[in-house]
């Protein structure tokens, strides 16, 4: 299940892992090359609470941003 913040939208994203070999130029090598990279996914710091939406409590995710910079009313 992909989770996202209520409050800003914030979500999942996309992106790799890379993996380098071989030693830098400055060091006296031929320089560092890519070998391979493989897909890997960045998670938002979401946080399971007990919110106000409109006039009810609900429970549901929110990330940290939000939470500091006060944008939610805890029920």
């Amino acid at each position: 299940m992909l989770k996202n913040c209520v409050i800003c939208g914030k979500g999942q994203l996309t992106g790799k892992r890379v993996v380098r070999k071989g030693l830098a130029k400055q060091k006296g090598g031929t320089g560092s090359k890519i070998v391979r990279s493989s897909k890997r996914t960045f998670l938002p710091n979401l946080q399971k609470m007990r919110i106000m939406i409109g006039n009810k409590p609900v429970i549901a995710f929110v990330c940290t941003k939000c939470i500091k910079k006060g944008a939610i009313r805890r029920a």
